[in-house]
Parts: C-alpha cells; structure tokens; sequence
C-alpha cells in the first residue's frame, strides 16, 4: 500500500471547519456567512435531508430566522397548531398555544415546518451566498493544535475524490448523535435510553384528533402524540409501542384498537427508542459540539432540533465577534456556559416525564389515564392563570436566561435587572434593529440618551417608547448582544448612563476597545 503524506494531500485553509449539514450545521454555516466568516461545511450524505423527522419551529426559533431574513419563508410554507389538545374532549377545546405567547414574541404558536423544509430552506440561502457544502465527504482524523503557536485545527476527510485537508481557527461538530467530532474528541456521551419502543408516523386522512391541533391521546396500554402537518387529517403520531418489536400495521392496528384513531395511507413510518444524554463537554479548545452531537432527548416536545438551531447561532454570533475583535479570544468559554445548562435541563425534563409515562406497565398505563383526565380540566385553568405566559415562555424557548456571574459573585447593578440574561423581548420596532447582529445600546421610554465610552462598533443609544409590560426599565441603558440577548442593564441618571457600570459589564463579556479582525 501505497503511505500518505499529509502535506500532500489537497489542503483547504478556512476560518470554520463545519462537520455535519444538518439543520444544526447549515444554520451555524449560514449566520457565519451573513457575518462574513469563512467557513467549511462537509457532510457524509449526498445532500439534504428527505425525510420529515423533527417537526416543530417554536418562537425562539422564528426570531432567529426573523434576524436571517427568513421567517417570512417559513410562515410561507408552514402549517400552524393552534391548540394542544389534551385527552378525547371536544374538537373545540384544549390550550390555545398562541394565547399563552401573545405580546411576548412576535411569532406565537408551533410552525410545524418539518426538518427536510429546514435544511433546504438554510440550504438554499447558503448557496444564495455564494456558499456551498461538501457533500459526500467522511471526517477521518481531527487534531486541534490551536494551543501551539500558529497552531490550527486539522482534519482530514474522505471525499469522493479522495483524501483531503482542512486546516481552520475553529471546528464545529454537528453531525448527529453518532458524532465522529464527539469520538474525536474522546468525550463522554452521559444519560440513558428507555426501554421502551416508539413508532412514529406521517399518515393521511387521521379522524379522532382535532384539525390544526396538536393532541395527546391516551389508550388502555399506550399513548400517542398527533402533530397536523397539513389539512384533511395529515398527521404525525409519535406513539407508545405495546412491545419491544412492532410492525407498521401493528402500531396502525393498535392506534385504532387502543386509541380510537381512524387512519388512512401511511407516507412514512420507523420505530425509535429514546435517548436522554448530554456530552460531556460542549468545548474541546477550538472544537465545539452543538446540536445531537452534544445533545439528544425525547422528540415529543418539539424542541430537540430547536435547541441545535439555537446552539449554532449561539455559537456562530460569538465566533464571529471573536474573528471581529470585538470579543478576546477567551470568550469562546461562553459557548459552552450558556447553551450546555440548556440542554442538561432539557434532557432532565424529558428524562423525568418520560421516567413517568414512558413504560408499558399496567400501573403506569392507569397512571396515564388519571393523569390525562386531571391535565384536560385542570390544564386551560392553570394557562389562563400567571403560570400560563411562563409555560409558554418555556415552550418557545425564549424564557432561557444565561447566567453571566458565578453563583457566589456579588451582583453588580448591571446585572440586578430580570432581563439580563434573557433574549430581548419585543417593543415597539426594536426588533427591526436586531437585524444587523451587532452590539447595540437601547434605552426604553427614557427621552434623550447620551451615548457613553464604548467602542465604535457598538451601536446606538437606540431609543423606543417605554415597554407597556415593563419588562425593560426607563431608568436602564441596554447592552444587547448580536444574538438578541440583553448582556447588561446599565443604570442612567439624567440621560448618562454609570460609566463604572458599563465598564464592569463589558470586562464580563469580555468586550475589547477595538474592532480588528483577528483571523
């Protein structure tokens, strides 16, 4: 056999290294691209994902696409649940999801845009950018020399034509839960899966479940999920085996038997078992997991692929202001301090609900029972209360709050305001600002603002009227981040904001005076 040299392999220099073109992936790839980031973006499969697989885009999610330029494709092209439907109660009852979201994003509601839409819609917009993926290419070997002097990332993949090299700053791992970058990187993959089987479904003509309503179905042994992909009952079912091993016709069989469901033709049909696990680390020097690679759990809440779009973003706003100067290099800790509690309280939460109905003894079958019958009565009671826009703040995922601080530091006033931490919620036109993903100052109801010391690609004091929820304060300057999270709040007196203030916030975000690239 013929050796290898390294060096004289083709070799490609870039800025980011994305293995895996998934909705993860084609999402990191393309916020780098809008920020003028080079990257890479190589991938095992021959292009794009067919199959529907994850089905729901929640708020967060649509603002994030909102700032892409992208919402407007995916509203195009989605199919909205309106309600959540809990038990067999009329077609007309259950929880009005959009209610409980109302004034608290612009985007209330479930999108049900299966994941197939959205890696062809982030597809199409990288290549509306003059970018591409390399498809067909397997990851072979990853060494991360950034610790050395002029030192880079180095991978070495198998294309199509053969071995080839790619050097760079930074590598994003996004190649699912089997990751080879997770492998690479010699990271443990810590949690469990049920012994339970589920069977999921795409099928026509569904009767015993409410139009344009996500509903919960519980039978004598099992369970199931509907999500409407489309009119005239188009439906995903997402369902409790009654055994280890089942059939299609089996798991149609028993959702006619055990949960009065009518079916019709089935498009797409697969079994699973699910997954609870969280690695070990979200960071490896300049290597990064984000998504499956860092993160699987139970898919019945709609929020799996939704959390790995959010990780990408994250993680592409951060590497960019680091490439920028804006940020010190030290700042790619923040990765993994932010998006990796995220992802352990998810998995948790799944974990436990799961722990709970996900079994197919005949004492957790009654427990289900019980328990659906107490949530359909109680449940449009307990939304309508306070508890309600919280529940839907977590659904939409934009309740999520970063912790800049460690638990035993002293809070500093810039930090002593609930909407630090938190995305920025909507006022007024603020969130039209938010589209150029850099660092602003806003102030809110406050009249004339002076702009203070802060380096000149920080933009504002942008000004708006004064939040009729008050949830941001007249008093306060904002210091929003590119990814649309407020990063301090910043007390003013007069107009001028505490300077000693602003100065402690920035050391935290590790802020630096100047803006010159650095890759």
């Amino acid at each position: 056999m013929t050796e290898v040299h390294s060096e004289d392999l083709p070799l490609t220099d870039t800025e980011v290294l994305i293995v895996g073109a998934g909705p993860t992936g084609l999402m990191a790839a393309v916020a780098l691209a809008r920020r003028g980031v080079r990257a890479v973006i190589v991938d095992r499969k021959t292009g794009p994902t067919r199959e529907s697989r994850a089905l729901a885009v929640q708020a967060r999610t649509m603002e994030i696409y909102d700032q892409l330029g992208l919402a407007e494709h995916v509203l195009a092209g989605a199919y909205q649940a309106e309600r959540m439907q809990i038990g067999r109660t009329g077609a007309v009852d259950g929880v009005a999801i959009g209610a409980l979201q109302d004034g608290a994003t612009r985007f209330p509601g479930v999108q049900i845009f299966e994941q197939s839409r959205n890696e062809q819609l982030l597809y199409n917009t990288l290549l509306a950018d003059n970018r591409d993926v390399r498809w067909q290419h397997r990851l072979i070997d990853l060494v991360d020399s950034t610790a050395e002097p002029g030192g880079r990332v180095r991978a070495l993949l198998e294309g199509p034509e053969g071995l080839v090299a790619v050097t760079a700053r930074w590598c994003i791992g996004a190649d699912g839960a089997a990751s080879a970058v997770r492998r690479e990187l010699d990271l443990r993959f810590d949690g469990v899966t049920d012994d339970a089987t589920f069977w999921v479904a795409d099928v026509r003509n569904v009767r015993g479940v409410p139009e344009g309503s996500m509903a919960m179905r519980f039978g004598t042994a099992t369970f199931a999920i509907a999500f409407p992909l489309g009119d005239d009952g188009h439906t995903r079912l997402v369902a409790l085996a009654p055994r280890d091993t089942i059939t299609q016709q089996g798991a149609i069989d028993s959702a006619r038997s055990d949960l009065g469901l009518t079916l019709g033709a089935v498009d797409w049909f697969s079994t699973y078992r699910v997954h609870h696990r969280v690695a070990s680390r979200f960071r490896a020097g300049s290597v990064f997991l984000a998504g499956d690679a860092g993160h699987v759990h139970s898919p019945v809440g709609g929020q799996g692929m939704n959390t790995g779009l959010q990780d990408a973003h994250n993680l592409a706003m951060l590497l960019a202001d680091i490439r920028d100067g804006r940020l010190d290099d030290r700042a790619v800790a923040r990765y993994e301090r932010e998006r990796r509690p995220v992802a352990v309280h998810l998995v948790k939460v799944t974990d436990r609900a799961f722990g709970v109905i996900g079994r197919r003894t005949p004492a957790t079958a009654l427990l289900r029972r019980r328990f659906s019958f107490v949530l359909a009565k109680l449940a449009p009671v307990v939304l309508k209360s306070a508890l309600g826009p919280r529940l839907g703040g977590y659904l939409g995922q934009y309740r999520i709050r970063y912790h800049y601080l460690e638990p035993q530091e002293q809070t500093p006033a810039w930090a002593d305001d609930p909407a630090v931490g938190r995305r920025l919620p909507p006022v007024q036109n603020n969130q039209q600002s938010l589209q150029d993903m850099t660092w602003q100052l806003h102030s809110y109801g406050a009249g004339e603002v002076s702009r203070p010391e802060v380096p000149e690609w920080m933009t504002g004091p942008h000004t708006f009227g004064a939040d009729p929820h008050g949830r941001l304060r007249s008093d306060r300057l904002y210091l929003v981040r590119p990814d649309q999270f407020v990063a301090a709040s910043i007390p003013m007196h007069r107009g001028t904001a505490d300077a000693t203030q602003l100065s402690s916030a920035m050391v935290v975000q590790w802020i630096i005076a100047t803006g010159e690239p650095t890759g």
